[in-house]
């Protein structure tokens, strides 16, 4: 069940990237790198993070595979896919949740302390998402808007606390941390829910000059 969530979430995070390809008007390979690198980028930093190499997504190239395809109907029904946002941004928060999860607990077999679970789950989660933002010269979205690192920093702390207990052996665990995220995800979605933002001084451009 997990695998079949982890591959959902993947094709829904490549669908978001090529999106963000429409928007730039870049051509039909750009569009696939971006999808490629938003559905598994976050996942291959983990991996090399870890020194688990080669990482998940080129040992088992049904990844790769689905974010190539997904990025070929991104390009051909883009339209279409446009008019169901709402539904995947909802199945984006069911994919937040499902890599988060995937990547806090590979993090804490690998034997991190709280921080590095944590930092295990949001990049698995947002990696893809900040190097996508990146390659089109923009700031990443999780760091400027939407309550999107945060849900899955909540969640990664739930499964490093839960691992830590009796609770952590349950076979409904997993799906707990994957709810918890998701659920707090699509709170943020309903009530347009962020943390507060730091405001500009006024007559200082942060660069150190005048």
């Amino acid at each position: 069940m997990l695998y079949i969530l982890d591959l959902v979430g993947t094709a829904v995070f490549a669908v978001s990237g090529g999106f963000k390809a429409v928007k730039h008007e870049l051509d039909i390979l750009g569009l696939l790198v971006l999808s490629c690198m938003t559905g598994v980028g976050g996942g291959i930093i983990r991996d090399l993070i870890l020194g688990d190499t080669p990482p998940l997504a080129f040992r088992d190239e049904y990844y790769l595979i689905i974010c190539l395809i997904m990025g070929i109907l991104v390009f051909f029904l883009a339209p279409r896919i446009a008019k169901i946002w709402r539904l995947v941004k909802i199945m984006d928060a069911v994919g937040l949740g499902t890599f988060t999860y995937i990547g806090a607990v590979k993090g804490y077999h690998a034997g991190l302390g709280p921080v590095g679970v944590i930092f295990a789950g949001v990049m698995t989660s947002c990696g893809g998402g900040i190097i996508r933002d990146i390659m089109v010269t923009e700031t990443p979205a999780v760091i400027k808007r939407d309550f999107y690192a945060t849900a899955a920093a909540a969640g990664s702390l739930l499964l490093y606390l839960g691992m830590k207990t009796p609770l952590g052996g349950l076979w409904v665990f997993p799906f707990l941390v994957i709810a918890l995220t998701t659920g707090l995800r699509i709170t943020a979605i309903c009530t347009k829910m962020s943390l507060p933002r730091v405001k500009q001084i006024p007559g200082f451009n942060g660069s150190g000059e005048e």
